[in-house]
């Protein structure tokens, strides 16, 4: 699962790196996201390294994003939450810096906290993706519903990249092998 805002005018913002990796993760396994009503979400199946991977991009803001989360575990019959994995913008991490978690704190992601409430865990897995903390007195909600400097544009499509690599990884490694390869 990928979190961000639907809507155009949120498009290629920094609070939807997780939905572009994810449009990103479709595009390499020819996976079309199509809109899934009853899911309240884009939403497409793939198939990775022989194994079934669910893609989807929340059609509810960030905040409410626990809400598509219980149709999107029973519709594709995801068992143990930690088999969940939920890809986020991270303001802790610099830009372009990606971290594989198992579970654990939320670090005050609103996204996380609406997924915790309506699972009623934090077991689940995140990719975290740096967007790095505004610069000067800039606010934090102005910074993460801004688009990305021209300098971070690189540093973030590489990103995304690379946290569709470590979703890739998990699917076929395991959560600690990713950890290992990409927390460095």
């Amino acid at each position: 699962m990928g979190l961000g805002n639907p809507g155009s005018e949120y498009a290629g913002t920094r609070h939807n790196i997780g939905a572009d990796v994810i449009a990103r993760l479709a595009g390499r396994h020819d996976g079309r996201l199509k809109a899934e009503r009853a899911l309240r979400s884009l939403a497409t199946e793939v198939v990775v390294v022989g194994r079934r991977l669910a893609l989807a991009f929340p059609q509810t803001y960030m905040n409410d994003s626990g809400l598509a989360v219980a149709p999107l575990v029973r519709r594709f019959g995801i068992e143990d939450v930690v088999d969940l994995v939920v890809v986020h913008d991270e303001l802790d991490l610099p830009v372009g810096r990606i971290q594989v978690k198992a579970g654990g704190g939320l670090a005050g992601h609103n996204g996380l906290k609406s997924i915790k409430a309506h699972l009623h865990s934090d077991a689940f897995t995140r990719i975290r993706v740096g967007i790095g903390k505004p610069a000067g007195r800039k606010e934090a909600l102005d910074h993460v519903l801004g688009p990305p400097a021209k300098a971070e544009r690189v540093e973030l499509a590489t990103a995304v990249e690379l946290a569709a690599d470590a979703v890739e990884v998990i699917l076929a490694e395991g959560v600690v092998v990713a950890q290992n390869r990409f927390n460095g």
